[in-house]
């Protein structure tokens, strides 16, 4: 198997592509402040990613920036601290400022050049949509929770983006290969549906899975 394979690559935006945790950490300053807590950047990304992901468990129609509002206040309820709807919305309002990662522009454009390009994110189009202005390439589709009403790992989301780049583009599985960091979000299901994946291993220089879940076992991957 070489990248030159490959017609596609599908990439997971957000911990991939986009500073995620970053803009996490930085959006939850307030509340942190506010609740006089003393916890190190990965306790913080842990107590999100479980209740981010019990919250897209539970409401997987609701559109991210929603879903990242009651997650704020769920946190405030957990710190013990009153915050109004506006502090939780001005959170859930926060993905446009999530930073790209310093590399994910000059290759993306690169890439452009030699794939189609497609981005399979468990966001809203709006919130994507400013994301987009920040990696600066013009992606051929983009399918999100928000379309789809679901959230990764369901393998709902995979289905939709294989059944989407088979009927629109003519590129079936085998010519697909899926970029992203989650092990959690996105590998274990890749793997679950025979489709070649490739890990952007983002925290290699950090412990643990930061806002993200541990995996169950140890997912495979190609590249």
């Amino acid at each position: 198997m070489k990248l030159t394979d490959f017609k596609a690559l599908t990439f997971d935006s957000y911990g991939t592509l986009i500073d995620w945790e970053t803009g996490i950490v930085n959006g939850l300053q307030p509340l942190v402040a506010k609740a006089q807590i003393v916890a190190s950047r990965d306790q913080l990304l842990e107590i999100f990613g479980q209740n981010e992901s019990a919250q897209e468990d539970e409401t997987p129609a609701m559109p991210y920036s929603q879903l990242l509002s009651v997650v704020y206040k769920k946190l405030a309820r957990i710190w013990d601290v009153a915050v109004t709807d506006e502090d939780a919305n001005i959170f859930g309002a926060s993905v446009p400022d999530w930073p790209a990662f310093p590399d994910s522009v000059d290759a993306l454009l690169y890439l452009k050049r030699h794939y189609k390009l497609i981005v399979l994110s468990n966001v809203d189009r709006i919130s994507f949509r400013a994301s987009n202005s920040r990696l600066q390439v013009a992606f051929d589709a983009v399918y999100t929770a928000q379309d789809i009403e679901s959230y990764k790992p369901a393998l709902r989301n995979f289905e939709y983006m294989l059944r989407r780049l088979r009927d629109d583009f003519g590129v079936e599985k085998s010519d697909i290969l899926h970029a992203a960091q989650s092990l959690y979000h996105d590998h274990v299901p890749a793997k679950q549906l025979g489709l070649a994946s490739e890990w952007i291993d983002r925290r290699h220089t950090e412990k643990g899975c930061g806002a993200t879940k541990p995996p169950v076992g140890t997912p495979g991957y190609d590249f």
